[in-house]
């Protein structure tokens, strides 16, 4: 899969490394900000309590 999408962006080899550097930067911002709180909304949060001994 990795080789399929080196072939596929366009450029020589630092803009390919530009891209995925931004590609992932977008896709750990949209996860960060978007992603995560909404699924932390459908997780069930428990009462959890440690007990010291």
């Amino acid at each position: 899969m990795y080789g399929a999408l080196w072939r596929v962006l366009p450029g020589p080899w630092w803009v390919r490394v530009l891209i995925l550097v931004v590609a992932v930067a977008a896709i750990l911002y949209a996860l960060t900000f978007w992603v995560f709180p909404f699924v932390n909304t459908l997780i069930p949060q428990g009462d959890v309590t440690v007990e010291g001994g």
